[in-house]
């Protein structure tokens, strides 16, 4: 019974130490990190394919329509169809294109999608490495897609994907920015850089109920991070075709729909780590496989809301996302962060229980919530109202 508790952790341990009878230390070590990366991508792989299914059937369900139903019980083998489609397609190139960048761009997106699961922990005991800098490793890595976007825009040689990999520069600069600021506010809190102790200090209290806002404000930019409608304004394809990646087909195009899928889950991951508790939940401390089930839960409840907003939203214009991030986002991000320091500060000074604590982190948010929704409506009236009264205008004959 020992063993199923903490089944996946035993089992990786039982694999290493079956394999240090016949290999040296450090032939075993290697095939154990070899090992490693091919279960996470694997995992990832699986993930991928389980998550178009279900924003098929999702969105499917919110339009009233049937959704995938033909390959396999109730469309589960959707999925493999699509895969072995896109495999066996031909791989085109235009005669133009930049070759090297255009063949290397779809390698750089999927390896930048990867690499973060190096430090996320995916359950009690399950994380490659815990870095005491993992919320910087886990950023500056993510910010690497967009690299691979601008070369996918610029090599291909087609205005349109030109067009998508400068629209997705200057989206990530701008909501980059307030997505550092809402982590900084956790990273204040907790006291470390590290996934792992992040998750930790959240044995007692969730930091999503003392950071309302910092997390729905992470929410929203790690979706524009992820070029998730409404804001997948690269790959807008009423406007740019298909964006960026216009001139991809086959595995190469694969590689960029796996990246986005990926990213999408590793936005919910580290939502989850830094605001949900991580793998924390109960009985975890009694039967540490539910750490896994936990996490898995959270993440997917995270996913669910983004299938949500795509089918319900309208994609936004260049301009109204541009100004979303620079005027709305980064002022409240900024103040969040500036009055969580704040009511730390009073609250350590005050010596304060945890609770009281709590009470007022949560308190101040809340306030800047309603100052921010006020400004917001009162902006929003001052530009109504010329308009209106220039329609209700009395001409003089």
């Amino acid at each position: 019974m020992a063993f199923v508790s903490d089944l996946f952790v035993n089992s990786w341990n039982w694999i290493a130490v079956q394999l240090a009878r016949f290999l040296p230390p450090w032939a075993a070590e290697l095939v154990m990190m070899f090992a490693g990366v091919v279960v996470l991508i694997a995992f990832l792989l699986f993930m991928v394919m389980l998550l178009t299914l279900l924003e098929r059937k999702v969105v499917a369900r919110i339009a009233d329509r049937i959704g995938p139903n033909r390959v396999g019980p109730f469309g589960i083998l959707q999925p493999l169809a699509d895969t072995l489609k896109l495999i066996i397609k031909e791989n085109t190139e235009p005669a133009q294109a930049d070759h090297w960048v255009f063949r290397l761009a779809p390698a750089v997106a999927v390896t930048a999608a990867l690499m973060p699961y190096a430090v996320i922990p995916l359950g009690r005991g399950m994380v490659g490495t815990d870095i005491n800098v993992g919320v910087l490793y886990v950023v500056s890595i993510s910010s690497l897609t967009v690299i691979a976007i601008l070369m996918a825009g610029w090599g291909g040689c087609n205005k349109y994907s030109l067009l998508g990999g400068m629209r997705a520069v200057a989206q990530m600069f701008s909501f980059e920015v307030p997505l550092a600021l809402c982590l900084a506010s956790v990273v204040l809190l907790t006291g470390s850089l590290s996934l792992v102790s992040i998750t930790e200090a959240q044995r007692e209290l969730w930091l999503v109920l003392v950071q309302p806002v910092g997390f729905l404000l992470y929410l929203l930019c790690g979706i524009a991070e992820a070029n998730r409608s409404p804001f997948d304004i690269p790959e807008a394809e009423s406007e740019l075709v298909a964006g960026y990646h216009t001139e991809y087909s086959g595995v190469r195009f694969a590689f960029f729909f796996m990246a986005e899928y990926i990213n999408m889950f590793t936005v919910s991951a580290m939502a989850t780590i830094m605001f949900l508790g991580g793998w924390r939940g109960p009985f975890v401390d009694q039967l540490p496989v539910l750490s896994v089930v936990y996490f898995l839960l959270k993440v997917h409840f995270l996913v669910f809301l983004m299938f949500w907003f795509r089918a319900t939203f309208p994609r936004l214009r260049i301009d109204q996302l541009l100004s979303l991030s620079w005027k709305v986002l980064l002022p409240i991000a900024l103040a969040n962060l500036m009055l969580t320091a704040l009511a730390d500060k009073v609250a350590h000074r005050a010596g304060l229980s945890r609770m009281a604590s709590a009470g007022l982190l949560l308190g101040s948010n809340l306030v800047l919530a309603g100052v921010a929704i006020a400004t917001l409506y009162l902006v929003y009236e001052r530009r109504r109202a010329p308009s209106l009264s220039r329609r209700y205008e009395i001409h003089w004959h």
